[in-house]
This record gives C-alpha cells, structure tokens and sequence, in this order.
C-alpha cells in the first residue's frame, strides 16, 4: 500500500469517527434521553476541557517517550472503548464523565494524526504544503460519510451512533500501528519542562496585537460549538409540527448539514487569494459576518418555503469555519518566532477549541434553559395533540407554543448578534496595516 493511500485512510477514519455522532448528539439527548439543554452544553465542553492540557501532554510523550503512531493507536483503542459505554450511561452526570474521557483520548489524535502525516511525507522527500491538504481532504469526505451512514441507516437519535464511532475508532486505533513510524526526536528530551507545554508561547500576548487577537480567536471560537451543538437537533425536531414532518429536509437532516463540510472543501482553496487580496483582519471579519450570517439564515428559515435558507446557512458556514480556523492559524504562524511556531498552533488552539469551546458550550446551554424555554400551555388543543412534555423546536414567533418548547428563531438570532458585537469590536480595536508581500509564499 502507497504511502498517501495509507494517509488517506488515516484521514478518512480520523473524522469519520467524529462525524459519526458530533452533529446528531443533540437528537440522542434531547429526543431520546429527553435531558436539559444546560447538561448538554456541558458535554461539548469536554471538547474545550481536554483541548486545554491533553495535546500538550500527548506532544510530551510523543516527543520523549513514545512513537506517535503508536501513541495515536493506543489513543483511538481508549476512545473506542468510551464510545462504546456511552449508551450504557443512564444519567447527564454520568454521560459527562464517559465523554470527557472519550475526548480525552480523541482530541489529541488531530495533532497526532497530523504529525505522523507530517513526518511520513517528510521522509519520502516529498513538499507537505502539497501533498498534505489533498490528502487531507478525505478527513472531511470521512465527516460527511459517517454523517450520510448516520443518517440513511435511521440511527441519528440512537445509540447505535456510538456503537458506530466505537467500531470506526477501534479500526483506526488497530490500523495505527502498520502506519510509517514517527521515532522519537532525541532532542526533544533536552528541552525544559515548560518549552514541552507549549507555555513559552504565552509571551505572544505581550504583543498587544497578538493578545487582541487571541482573545477574538477565543469569543469567535465559542461560536463554532453551537452549530456542531443545536444544528442537527433543531432540524430533527420540525418532525413533532405536522406541517414539515415529511420534508426532505426534516428526514434527511444529516444531508442538509452535510452542505457546511461540503462548503469547507471549497473555501479553503479560496484561502490564499483572499489572504494576498485582503489580508488577515479582512478575511477574519470576513469570518465574524458569515457567522452572522449563518445564525440569521437557520433564524429565519425552515424545512418548507425557508429551506433555501438553511442550505444557504450551510454554504457560507464553509467562509465562516475556514477563514476563520485556517486563516487564523497561517497569521500565527507568520507571527510567531520560529522557535515557537509549534507552540503558538497550540496556544492557538487552546484559545479556540479549549476556552472558546467551554464559554460556547456552557453559556449557550444556561442562556438556552434560562431565556429561550416556555414553561406554559398556550394552546390546548396543541398540548392534546403533541402532549405536555414534548420538545418543539420552531422558527415562527406566531407558533403556539408549549411546555418546555426551545424558541428557536429567538435562539439563533441571539447568537447572531452575539457575533455581529464580535465583528464590529474587532473591527475597531485590531490594528493591521495588510501588506500583500507578506502573504505572496502562502500555500494551501
């Protein structure tokens, strides 16, 4: 087998295995589980809570102790494992615990599925800027697959979606170990115990410029967890209102959500134009009003006449996402010194899968139970139909609305605005004079 054949199958699994239940929890927890939102956001704050420290530790072990394919492997065996006592769990407390240990395990394995990527094509000789993204690729094509499976197979408000994950994830962790090894770098033991951490990178913050734009990264990061969150959920919970239970958009939820994967796959290769054109504080405004964008449209629209919208949601998720995460990444990467360029990517990542997951997973959860929850009968005809304890997600303010009915289209444009607060601080405190020669090299 070819050594990018061997990548390719990496990658594929990699994000299969997530794809397999990050979008379609929300349906397991809210239509099958009936648990609150708040406990909800605090299980995808396991993702922001393990980003914090596990990379970093799992850097350390790879670099001195461990080959990290090896590493890699034994870490998708653990995630396996998790994944599969999921369904087991019969409490949101219990749950919490199960999936911190889960992403545990998994969080770290994006680094490493990378450095052993990275290391492999090195070795071969061959450029990584060109050979990596192509391979790359197929770590979203597996996202989308596993959402489809999910999907065509009627489990995505099963437990059958962990089991899934659980078997993808063994596969991977199994395969891991006939990937190119990734020795250890002797001189990596000589270094201090806070250069291995990543926490010399911290001084980026005495640069004002830097400091503003981490913390951004950080507010523009929670954004991200709440499509992952409530996206799929709230498609999926129009088939308790007669009207749209039948559309294609209500059954076929996965395919609808699938459209913002597909989308990344295009913008990102519209990176490096808009990086030369516009430079970084463009394209990451660019980002803050797509994201608005993005929360206004799945406001406004529903699976009927308003599905243009929502699959327009999905297109400009694809600006949102990547102008943000890997526009973001290549401006640390040319600010930081080369001695850190490392650490920086991780500092980076903190910032926005670590505290910016936990501040959009957990204060969305509160703000959601707290704001954007009816506790009463207003109809009771409606109430006899559907019963009193049943969960009805909707977008028309003029919808009846019942016991412990989410107000969608208040939801949404709430977190609309939250972004659009986002953009305009941004656009008035960042100071970034673009110069086009600085970004003639980039290569995506």
């Amino acid at each position: 087998m070819g050594l990018k054949l061997k990548l390719i199958i990496m990658n594929f699994l990699q994000f299969f295995i997530w794809g397999s239940w990050l979008i379609t929890i929300g349906a397991y927890w809210f239509q099958t589980k009936h648990w609150s939102g708040a406990e909800f956001g605090a299980i995808f704050s396991t993702m922001g809570i393990s980003s914090l420290f596990m990379p970093a530790i799992a850097g350390i072990i790879a670099d001195r102790l461990l080959n990290a394919e090896k590493l890699l492997g034994i870490f998708h065996i653990g995630g396996a494992i998790a994944l599969f006592a999921l369904p087991f769990v019969e409490s949101p407390a219990a749950m919490f615990w199960v999936m911190l240990i889960n992403m545990i395990f998994y969080m770290p394995t994006i680094a490493l599925s990378i450095t052993v990527a990275y290391s492999a094509i090195k070795d071969k000789g061959l450029d990584v800027e060109k050979t990596y993204p192509p391979i790359r690729v197929f770590g979203t094509v597996g996202f989308i697959l596993a959402m489809w499976t999910v999907n065509l197979t009627g489990i995505s408000d099963s437990a059958v979606q962990f089991y899934l994950a659980s078997g993808a994830s063994l596969l991977l962790g199994i395969y891991s170990f006939t990937l190119p090894k990734c020795p250890i770098n002797k001189s990596q033991k000589k270094k201090s115990f806070v250069d291995s951490l990543g926490l010399n990178a911290f001084k980026l913050f005495k640069d004002k410029k830097m400091a503003i734009f981490f913390i951004f990264s950080m507010l523009l990061g929670a954004s991200l967890q709440l499509t992952n969150a409530y996206g799929d959920t709230f498609l999926h919970e129009f088939k308790k209102i007669f009207e749209f239970k039948d559309t294609f958009a209500v059954r076929y939820s996965e395919f609808i959500m699938s459209v913002s994967q597909i989308s990344e796959t295009v913008f990102i290769l519209a990176i490096p134009f808009f990086l030369k054109r516009f430079g970084i504080k463009k394209v990451m405004l660019m980002s803050m009003f797509a994201w608005v964008i993005r929360f206004a449209l799945l406001g406004l629209g529903d699976p009927g006449t308003g599905l243009w919208m929502i699959i327009l949601s999905g297109i400009v998720y694809g600006m949102a996402f990547d102008f943000f995460n890997i526009s973001g990444s290549l401006y640390v990467e040319k600010q930081a010194d080369t001695k850190i360029r490392a650490s920086a990517q991780g500092l980076f990542m903190m910032m926005t899968n670590g505290f910016g997951a936990i501040i959009g997973s957990v204060l969305s959860g509160i703000m959601i139970d707290k704001f954007f929850k009816t506790h009463q009968i207003m109809s009771e005809s409606i109430g006899s139909v559907f019963g009193k304890n049943i969960v009805i997600f909707f977008t028309d303010p003029n919808f009846t609305s019942i016991e412990n009915a989410f107000q969608w289209k208040g939801i949404w444009l709430t977190f609309a605005g939250y972004s659009l607060i986002i953009a305009i601080v941004f656009a008035i405190v960042f100071k970034y004079k673009h110069n086009p020669k600085d970004v003639k090299n980039i290569k995506h």
